[in-house]
């Protein structure tokens, strides 16, 4: 089967979506699919081409079997609204166009971002041809849930486009029960939806030695360290964890917060971390793809947050299963179907998003040594059920039993 994938992001880039699009594509493409990506010339999240590439209309690579088409985009850094949306529209018109002159049995189109999704609709009516559509976020409900644009006529006319998107696909695929639930809640039949939930490249992302030297690099021989690795976003709500540092800077314990990634509220937070005088947080930059498993090593602790909101007890952060794989006990303020699969696993603690006591008596908790072991074991048992490669073969099947 030729299959046609649209994505805005895809490796050299780091984002969960780019390695999600990565591995699934991969797995098919070794189980005789042909498969073919449409995607942007790296550049997240900085907006900046990456080395070896450029900007132009059209380019092509081979990688693992996948053939790479990348196209022109208008590329902004990974913050503001209207310039990330001209970004956003333009891979939407590119992709398309694009898309007309290859040749495929089936097309799956990734959200976000939601332009992707247009594009991919569109291509299928003009080519005839059967579109996917994989949800990975609830949108535009995630902008609105954040504060990045309010209600009103911009947002319900993409609502009412995203509800045509979800009529138009022959198949949805989803990345949680729980928005599987919620595209049933506006009318949409159940047996259109499966879903195919995060997981991990367990080749990739193992149990490893602590990098004794990145430790010493860093300034951290010593420390407990407590780990977020990912976007800096809105979403996340790091300005919570960076006051919580704070008030454990007393000297009094060895906690050391290490906060690595970028994103929309990174000046933000190292400004903030400033004029509280954090001595016991380390920010860094990212960091390619294939050394974030170092930095994941030196963990004591991975930490996940997001803010609190109805919207995001339906999210499940993928963060989870690469440090369950890596055997960090994870300490988590997310609540919904993320804490169920940490919880039931006992990989992790929970604590209620923003709410500082129950952080405080969960960190103490969680570092105590015979937790610590337990929870060793119950990421084991979970990055064994959540194996990417498991997954992405349950996606090809249900995209083979849907054309």
């Amino acid at each position: 089967m030729k299959i046609l994938f649209l994505a805005d992001g895809f490796p050299p880039e780091v984002s969960a979506q780019a390695s999600r699009t990565y591995d699934h594509c991969r797995e098919w493409a070794k189980n005789g699919d042909e498969v073919t990506v449409i995607t942007c010339v790296p550049n997240y999240p900085y907006g900046k081409v990456y080395s070896g590439y450029r900007n132009h209309w059209r380019q092509e690579e081979t990688i693992d079997g996948i053939r790479i088409i990348r196209v022109w985009s208008y590329m902004v850094p990974n913050k503001g609204v209207f310039k990330r949306t001209l970004d956003y529209v333009s891979f939407s018109i590119t992709s398309f166009l694009t898309g007309l002159f290859v040749t495929t049995d089936v097309i799956i189109a990734t959200s976000p971002q939601f332009f992707t999704a247009l594009s991919g609709r569109t291509l299928a009516f003009w080519k005839r041809k059967p579109w996917i559509m994989e949800v990975r976020d609830l949108w535009p409900d995630s902008i609105t849930t954040v504060g990045a644009l309010k209600d009103g006529l911009f947002i319900r006319y993409f609502s009412w486009q995203e509800f045509r998107c979800y009529n138009a696909a022959k198949k949805i695929i989803v990345v949680t029960d729980a928005f599987r639930k919620k595209i049933i809640s506006r009318g949409i039949p159940a047996e259109k939806i499966s879903v195919v939930k995060n997981g991990v490249n367990r080749q990739q992302f193992a149990p490893m030695e602590k990098d004794s030297r990145l430790i010493e690099k860093l300034g951290l021989t010593g420390k407990k360290i407590i780990g977020y690795i990912g976007t800096h976003g809105m979403a996340h709500k790091l300005d919570f964890i960076l006051q919580c540092a704070h008030k454990l800077d007393n000297g009094t314990n060895n906690y050391h917060f290490l906060l690595m990634g970028d994103g929309a509220e990174k000046a933000n937070l190292l400004e903030l971390k400033e004029k509280l005088g954090c001595k016991n947080v380390t920010m860094l930059d990212s960091v390619p793809k294939q050394e974030v498993r170092q930095y994941i090593s030196i963990l004591d602790i991975c930490l996940i947050n997001l803010r609190k909101a109805d919207l995001f007890t339906t999210v499940i952060p993928s963060k989870i299963f690469e440090n369950a794989a890596m055997e960090i006990p994870i300490l988590m303020g997310v609540e919904g179907e993320a804490k169920e699969i940490v919880e039931h696993y006992e990989a992790g603690i929970c604590f209620e998003p923003e709410n500082e006591t129950d952080f405080f008596v969960k960190l103490a908790e969680i570092c105590h040594p015979e937790v610590q072991e337990r929870l060793h074991k119950g990421c084991m048992r979970l990055a064994a059920d959540f194996d990417r490669q498991v997954l992405a073969r349950k996606m090809q099947q249900i995209i083979h039993e849907t054309i």
